[in-house]
């Protein structure tokens, strides 16, 4: 696995992605995250999970996706199914979810350029060895990179 420091959205504005792929639960919320940042800079893929059954767990370890433009360039944002909830305490990210929607993506997606962030290691409190793991383990051979946030240098000089 590449690890790369940035900003996953910026990087696929940027070109560097032909898919993103982010954490989702099975509610069609987004509402905290890096899935709220994509819903709120590209709607388009809010309203792909908006066209699922919302709280179903039949949505666990598949996705939906809606194709972006920005900048002239296009790319696919996955939101993948990775966990049912998001409230209570303890682990919400489901591992065999993940590993089925890795398996799914890299069949589908295996000529592209794919870029994720800790998906279900943050707010899902899922144990980023195990996921990692996985995510290697079913993307094997394929090009992908996860994305350790980190702000852009022109980010961090307006704000400070």
């Amino acid at each position: 696995m590449r690890i790369i420091r940035g900003d996953l959205l910026q990087l696929a504005c940027d070109g560097a992605f032909d898919v993103i792929i982010h954490g989702c639960n099975c509610q069609c919320q987004m509402g905290r995250g890096i899935a709220l940042s994509i819903k709120q800079q590209f709607p388009e893929a809010y309203a792909a999970d908006c066209r699922t059954p919302k709280g179903s767990r039949e949505k666990l370890g598949s996705f939906s996706m809606a194709e972006v433009e920005r900048n002239g360039r296009s790319f696919i944002v996955v939101n993948a199914y990775t966990q049912f909830h998001w409230r209570g305490n303890g682990v919400k990210a489901d591992y065999d979810a993940i590993r089925k929607v890795m398996r799914t993506i890299a069949a589908r997606f295996a000529d592209g350029r794919i870029g994720y962030p800790r998906i279900g290691a943050g707010l899902a409190g899922g144990d980023w060895s195990i996921i990692s793991s996985i995510i290697d383990e079913e993307l094997a051979q394929l090009d992908h990179a996860c994305v350790e946030f980190a702000p852009r240098e022109e980010d961090r000089q307006a704000q400070g």
